[in-house]
């Protein structure tokens, strides 16, 4: 199977210090890695890394060079949460919590978003203040336990969830948690999304749904976190949607995209008047080898062909009506009935 080269692995490559020119002659390489080594040949040298993402991080700092975790000395987690490096991951926090806002997918001060730091450690967002509007100063370090080392402002209350996700996926980054609507509506419903529709989420996304307990709890958060040993985006039942990552908090949130547009795009082709078109078992199979080769869990990989795009949950074009509300039939009270025909016959007789 040829080897699929993101720009992703290309930037770690340059990080490692390793030779670009030392990549397999028959390897694929996506549209934005090509452009990256068009940039570096253009350039005489080696790019600048565009790390985890743009949008505010401009200075690209480097980790502690000693690991981190909740025994470290006081003073080496204070001059972690001051340094620049912090400093860039809270500001990349603001901006995935302002593209939520924009987008719509979060209301109130709802969602949540984290990042790992350390062994036992994430980053992450306060609790009661809204994504679009979240400072640097806002963020919070906690281990993974829940507590809270360092912040002024309380971390959200959810941070159990995004912690049991890290500690049962070990890949696990960052995570993002939200509110997009179409994609709510499936958890509301109880349904997955039908598959072998588009290939940007059969790629980038898959899905399962968490049953609902109460957000905030340990329950919640376990019945999540069983789940993303082979799943990226879990949908959790009458309550949103959580991805997680194995790049950095943009792919993460990534993943929110995808799923949002994949549910609005199956919820307007299922109003159209007819099924819609899948693929074939052997042209979902090429996406899930590319799936595969890009480190995305997916729980279908090894199945047999027949087994690959079943969607028995989803009836499109099936709509709900409630049934009107029956009222009770009244009974009539037999003396109030003789006194109102009494009147009746008397008020006739009068106009006779």
């Amino acid at each position: 199977m040829k080897t699929v080269i993101s720009v992703r692995d290309l930037e770690e490559m340059v990080r490692q210090g390793r030779d670009l020119r030392a990549l397999p002659a028959d390897a694929i390489l996506t549209p934005s890695a090509r452009d990256f080594l068009r940039e570096l040949e253009a350039g005489g040298g080696r790019a600048t890394p565009a790390g985890a993402m743009s949008g505010g991080a401009a200075a690209q700092e480097s980790p502690p060079a000693k690991p981190l975790s909740s025994r470290s000395p006081r003073a080496e987690l204070e001059a972690f949460f001051r340094s620049p490096y912090a400093l860039s991951l809270k500001e990349q926090i603001c901006d995935i919590g302002r593209r939520l806002w924009q987008r719509a997918y979060v209301d109130g001060n709802g969602g949540n978003i984290a990042i790992r730091v350390g062994e036992d450690l994430a980053l992450c967002t306060p609790t009661l203040v809204s994504k679009g509007f979240m400072k640097p100063d806002d963020m919070c370090l906690v281990d993974f336990a829940g507590n809270q080392l360092l912040g002024e402002k309380k971390r959200t209350s959810e941070i159990l969830m995004h912690l049991q996700i890290m500690q049962r996926q070990p890949k696990a980054v960052a995570t993002v948690h939200c509110h997009p609507p179409y994609a709510t509506g499936f958890a509301v419903a109880g349904i997955e999304p039908p598959t072998c529709i588009l290939p940007e989420f059969e790629v980038f996304c898959a899905v399962a749904v968490a049953p609902y307990r109460t957000p905030g709890t340990p329950e919640m958060g376990k019945l999540v976190a069983d789940l993303v040993d082979q799943h990226n985006t879990i949908l959790m039942a009458n309550h949103g949607a959580v991805a997680w990552s194995h790049l950095n908090v943009e792919d993460a949130y990534f993943k929110m995209e995808i799923l949002e547009a994949y549910c609005r795009t199956v919820l307007v082709a299922a109003q159209l008047g007819r099924p819609p078109n899948t693929f074939t078992p052997q042209q979902l199979q090429d996406l899930l080898k590319i799936k595969q080769s890009l480190g995305i869990p997916d729980p279908r990989y090894g199945l047999k062909e027949c087994e690959l795009c079943d969607n028995a949950d989803w009836r499109p074009g099936v709509t709900c009506a409630v049934p009107p509300r029956q009222t009770p039939e009244t009974e009539l009270d037999p003396e109030a009935e003789a006194a109102v025909q009494a009147i009746t016959d008397q008020i006739m007789a009068r106009l006779k």
